[in-house]
């Protein structure tokens, strides 16, 4: 493994220091929670602090499963989505074997294939797309050593969702190639109007990787999930948790199940709250001269770029955005793009921290203005 430091990670608001940034809208998740908020009045005192379940909390795996439509065996917990994003990668893909995944991504999905020394192809999504794909494009891509398919939907940085239609195609086609399909669906219950169930329903040959992090505000539980319909690639997921770790924090994964368990009481109230942050951006966006963007479809995250005819000097106005302003957007090259592209997130901060940094991102546009 050739491990190397990712942009997104030197470059983060933690690393920057939240001191210096006065409206972050870097941040890819909605704001954090504490557990009071969420209504959790947890009494951990008689928990014996032994090694955990392998696979994770039972009950919790029952209720993720029973949403999933796979056995309960097949759920592992994991730390965090990276977490089962890098078991996936180490236990399926060797320098042998080839990736298809897309691009502009969230960075652990192509930076952790690139320590193993896999060959990648890249989905490259154009926003004169509208940042969108489909099954043929998939196609274009497969090789005899194909090994894996990574999609994301909600997609970060985008915010497009894949049609559920289109993504069975490409399940299917995968399916008779022999392909595993990853979906991270980290964003899943903050799409649009009625989520998709998981994408294990869709097949087999599919991995659903989620978390508690992005969508639901609590990534300090460092609690995320795989599952799976195959009993093949549960077990090979499970042996490389225990190599790793053994078990999961049992701490963790009892507050984990209680939040989950009362999901139906909190999470209408997230979403509501990443709607209305939505709402302000598509407000903002109808003034803006210099910028064009695809509106997202989900997630609490979009992906405007400065319009390439547009007479702004671009490094000029993140100096300005950031030494002025004191606001902090998530550059293009995070997401190997050009940085006229940057990610606007609208879930973590406050309606007025919101407002506020998306006038600083004008008033910097127009002091770079050539």
């Amino acid at each position: 493994m050739n491990y190397r430091r990712m942009p997104i990670e030197i470059e983060s608001p933690e690393e920057v220091g939240y001191g210096t940034i006065k409206c972050n809208l870097a941040e890819s998740s909605v704001r954090d929670r504490t557990l009071a908020e969420m209504g959790i009045n947890l009494d951990l005192n008689e928990l014996v602090l032994m090694y955990g379940d392998h696979r994770g909390h039972p009950s919790l795996r029952h209720l993720l499963a029973d949403e999933a439509g796979c056995p309960p065996q097949n759920v592992l917990l994991t730390t965090g989505a990276a977490g089962a994003l890098f078991i996936v990668s180490t236990s399926l893909l060797t320098k042998d074997d080839h990736l298809i995944v897309l691009r502009p991504n969230y960075a652990t999905n192509i930076e952790t294939p690139r320590t193993i020394d896999c060959p990648i192809s890249f989905v490259e999504l154009d926003f004169e797309r509208g940042w969108r794909y489909t099954a043929e494009d998939i196609a274009a891509h497969i090789r005899p050593n194909t090994k894996l398919i990574s999609l994301t939907t909600p997609h970060n940085p985008t915010g497009v969702v894949l049609p559920q239609d289109e993504l069975q195609r490409i399940v299917q086609l995968a399916q008779v190639r022999g392909i595993t399909v990853l979906l991270d669906e980290t964003y899943r219950d903050l799409t649009l109007g009625v989520p998709p169930p998981p994408a294990t329903r869709l097949g087999p040959n599919v991995i659903s990787v989620s978390s508690l992090s992005k969508a639901y505000g609590l990534p300090g539980l460092r609690l995320g999930w795989l599952m799976t319909q195959s009993e093949t690639l549960a077990h090979t997921f499970l042996a490389a948790k225990e190599q790793m770790q053994i078990s999961g924090a049992i701490i963790e994964e009892e507050i984990a199940f209680a939040v989950l368990r009362n999901r139906a009481g909190w999470l209408p109230r997230i979403q509501a709250e990443a709607q209305r942050g939505l709402g302000m951006v598509q407000a903002w966006m109808q003034q803006q001269a210099w910028l064009e963007w695809v509106p997202p479809q989900g997630g609490v995250v979009c992906f405007p770029r400065i319009k390439p005819d547009a007479p702004v000097d671009v490094e000029q106005f993140y100096r300005v955005l950031q030494n002025d302003y004191a606001t902090f957007v998530g550059p293009g090259h995070w997401f190997e793009q050009e940085r006229r592209y940057m990610r606007v997130g609208f879930g973590w901060p406050i309606p007025s921290e919101l407002e506020e940094g998306l006038e600083n991102i004008s008033s910097a546009l127009n002091a770079a203005v050539a």
